[in-house]
């Protein structure tokens, strides 16, 4: 089987595109961009055989990579300075692999462009 290559789109909910992702305090090895998806980017996903997970009832997918992943700003192919803050609206190009019974469709994260980034500041406490 080929992999081939995707486009879709979604709100970040958490992100390790400058450091890899770590679990129980450990490093996954992997940098990674977890989606919350509009129901139709959901349903494209299900239709490939991609797992989702639900979270508040929103559907949500985790996308990684072994590699540094590039981030593009939103309005040419240069690099996007900053970190992606949670709620920024995304496009991701990603991969597919060969499916597996359980886990479903592996989704490979290839390349992220920032389309409009949140503003952060109304979760710093007042004071702070």
């Amino acid at each position: 089987m080929t992999a081939t290559q995707a486009l879709t789109e979604g709100v970040v909910a958490f992100e390790s595109l400058r450091e890899h992702d770590e679990y129980q305090g450990q490093s996954t090895g992997k940098f990674t961009l977890t989606l919350t998806l509009s129901d139709e980017e959901a349903q494209v996903l299900v239709d490939k055989g991609v797992n989702l997970k639900q979270y508040e009832g929103n559907s949500q997918r985790k996308f990684s990579s072994k590699f540094h992943v590039q981030v593009l700003n939103p309005d040419n192919d240069e690099p996007f300075m900053g970190q992606v803050t949670r709620g920024s609206k995304v496009r991701v190009q990603w991969a597919d692999g060969a499916p597996h019974p359980l886990h479903g469709t592996p989704t490979y994260l290839n390349r992220v462009r920032v389309l409009e980034l949140a503003d952060n500041a109304e979760d710093i406490p007042e004071g702070f």
